[in-house]
């Protein structure tokens, strides 16, 4: 009996070093709750920007506003900003933010768990993830440079950062995979709802962000 137990815990010793080498499991929840409670702070701000009504933004006013210069007398300029250069600034420092507390909390992580934090795998997994990103981003400045189409940007970044955690979910944890699905299927339903995009970004990048960071935690790092 006793031989038995000890093949079955060099069987699982075998396993985890094969998952450890194959996969990223210093993904912190912590970092998705941080990322998360960001994003909302940033939409919260962009709320008190356009002094919106439960989130409602008609992003064609938006639009409007930004190409016509009398429109600075509108109550939609504030800060000395324009709406889409605060958008884009506002947007710019959430990510800033989240990707730092991401990377805060995994490398701890790692360090507690005797793991190594930049390996091959690690690698991998920036790789798959910021090819989407990437030409997302690029994509939705197309949009809005060239053929003005601001009210869908929202929306692509939903789809495009979803398809993201998708592509790197195999490198990592299968969960991140449920994630991207949702963060896509909330992207689509999104440019149906055209005048609620910040809605859905707080749901997007903050409340979805904060359970699944929640449930990661509970589950993987206590």
């Amino acid at each position: 009996m006793n031989q038995q137990n000890e093949h079955l815990e060099t069987l699982a010793e075998i396993r985890s070093l094969m998952e450890r080498s194959s996969k990223f499991l210093s993904l912190s929840g912590l970092s998705g709750i941080a990322a998360g409670v960001v994003a909302l702070i940033g939409v919260i701000i962009a709320h008190i920007y356009f002094e919106m009504e439960f989130f409602r933004l008609n992003m064609e006013d938006v639009r409007m506003i930004s190409e016509d210069d009398s429109a600075f007398r509108s109550t939609y300029i504030k800060w000395g900003l324009k709406p889409i250069p605060f958008l884009m600034l506002d947007g710019a420092i959430v990510l800033v933010l989240a990707l730092g507390s991401g990377f805060y909390y995994s490398l701890r992580k790692a360090k507690k768990r005797g793991y190594s934090f930049w390996d091959n795998t690690a690698k991998r997994l920036l790789i798959n993830i910021s090819i989407p990103l990437v030409t997302g981003g690029l994509f939705a400045l197309i949009l809005m440079f060239q053929y003005d189409l601001v009210e869908l940007i929202p929306s692509v970044t939903l789809i495009f950062y979803g398809l993201a955690l998708v592509n790197g979910s195999k490198y990592t944890l299968d969960e991140l995979r449920t994630l991207g699905l949702s963060e896509i299927v909330l992207g689509l339903v999104s440019t149906w709802f055209q005048s609620y995009v910040l809605l859905f970004w707080a749901i997007g990048f903050g409340v979805l962000h904060i359970i699944y960071g929640v449930l990661m935690h509970i589950k993987y790092d206590r």
